[in-house]
């Protein structure tokens, strides 16, 4: 390896040599003294010259200045918004990358992270899940700035890293009946006498509404909510929701129009929400994601399976048509009775087989004790579906419980685990704990693009009791 490097001809003064993307989709070079350095915009394979802004002792971060030899993977970018420009837009931080190799860097990402922080290698690596990769962001908050020197309202992500917002009059990455509402919503809420008080737009696409929260720091006034009702009417299936203060003060403007909601067809499931509720960006690769997750799970009829971090039941009801019994679990009341109602509406609507008993119990799931999976019962199979923080307590909970057998009873582990994540480093910790100390193995892990043209790593793995 040495004889390798000490070979390699000499890059010509100030050039670098880019052989990796960063987490953050920045291209990573190094100094012939073995010093880091992070380069916005370079990609793997390319000789570049960078401008550097930041120096530490161990690494430097700069930005592209000069391509002198352009990795095959280099593709125009499709949004004339997107680039390292001054006021380029920052909603996207990949669309210089061809779409393929996107992917492929984020399995990549995945299996660093399982090998390098867990110690764990997947069995088998799973095709990746994609989709559309443009009009595929159906949620997006959207900031909302009146700029006296521009003389206009802005209405967009905020520009590269800064706090400013993007002077962006289109976005591909929404739908395009989303992105041409983008400059009317800027004339609308220029028109508003509650031009200084609205900071913020939030996008909610259900299958047949547009969702708007307007976030209002005073109360609006009534030539303002005429205004939105006349945009409303203007834009057929837009519909305004108002958001005085957090987001359990988000209200519909007008009770009419259908309710926002999505379907999952597989499982003859309808999912209805509100638009401040959690619920995946992309619906195209949730109901993929969804598919994929109950195949791997194989849940027979006779078994019971629980459902961690549940949600509004996104994995639990569609399982429920799967299973014998289902237990769903969350970590807020409020959020367990919107799961209630969501199952208890399809149970009533459903004219194929009935849906398996399911229930719904509320925990605080970063806190969860060995007693408790105890007294949750046993079930043969686990869906784990975190947020970001992953989850470290459940796994370590299991943990305690593989190694103190005198703490289980009767209680036995599930056989088999699917472990959906949004977080490739704390999949990655939990991983290493249920693969060295729970006495499980990971036999398959693989990427989901939920974010194309993003940094986000998303992904699926599935532990299986014993060797």
């Amino acid at each position: 390896m040495t004889d390798e490097v000490e070979n390699k001809p000499a890059l010509p003064e100030g050039w670098l040599a880019v052989d990796a993307l960063d987490m953050d989709a920045q291209g990573v070079a190094r100094r012939p003294d073995g010093k880091v350095v992070f380069i916005d915009g370079a990609l793997p394979f390319e000789l570049v010259s960078a401008n550097v802004h930041r120096k530490k002792n161990n690494w430097e971060q700069g930005s592209l200045t000069q391509i002198h030899k352009e990795s095959s993977q280099r593709v125009r970018p499709r949004c004339p918004h997107f680039g390292l420009h001054e006021g380029a837009c920052g909603g996207c931080k990949m669309q210089h990358l061809h779409e393929g190799a996107q992917v492929a860097i984020k399995q990549r990402v995945l299996e660093d992270n399982l090998w390098h922080l867990g110690k764990v290698k997947a069995d088998t690596v799973l095709r990746p899940i994609e989709g559309p990769t443009w009009g595929y962001r159906w949620r997006a908050r959207f900031s909302v700035r009146h700029v006296r020197k521009k003389g206009a309202v802005l209405v967009g992500f905020h520009e590269r890293k800064s706090r400013y917002v993007a002077d962006i009059k289109e976005c591909h990455v929404v739908p395009a009946n989303v992105s041409d509402l983008l400059l009317p919503l800027r004339a609308l809420i220029g028109s508003m006498d509650a031009i200084e008080t609205c900071p913020q737009i939030e996008l909610a696409c259900g299958d047949d509404v547009i969702a708007l929260v307007l976030r209002h720091l005073e109360p609006l006034s009534e030539g303002d909510l005429s205004k939105l009702r006349a945009f409303a009417s203007a834009h057929p299936g837009v519909q305004w929701w108002l958001q005085p203060k957090g987001p359990d003060t988000v209200k519909l403007l007008d009770d009419d129009g259908p309710q926002l909601s999505y379907a999952l067809p597989e499982f003859g499931i309808t999912m209805p929400f509100r638009p401040t509720d959690f619920t995946q960006v992309n619906p195209h690769i949730n109901r993929v994601l969804v598919s994929r997750a109950l195949r791997l799970l194989d849940v027979q009829r006779s078994e019971r399976v629980i459902d961690w971090f549940c949600g509004l039941g996104n994995f639990t009801l569609p399982l429920a048509t799967r299973a014998g019994e289902v237990l769903g679990i969350e970590g807020s009341e409020s959020l367990v009775a919107r799961s209630r109602e969501n199952y208890a509406k399809n149970a009533a609507s459903r004219t194929g087989p009935a849906l398996a008993p399911t229930t719904f119990a509320a925990r605080n799931l970063f806190e969860i004790t060995p007693e408790q999976l105890v007294k949750d019962g046993r079930a043969q199979r686990w869906l784990v579906d975190p947020p970001r923080e992953g989850a470290f307590a459940l796994t370590k909970a299991l943990v305690d419980l593989h190694q103190q057998p005198g703490l289980r009873g009767d209680w036995e582990p599930p056989q088999r685990i699917v472990y959906v994540s949004c977080n490739p480093a704390t999949l990655a910790r939990d991983a290493g704990l249920l693969v060295h100390q729970a006495g499980y193995r990971c036999t398959f892990a693989g990427v989901v693009n939920m974010f194309p043209h993003t940094a986000h790593v998303e992904s699926i793995a599935v532990f299986d009791l014993g060797s």
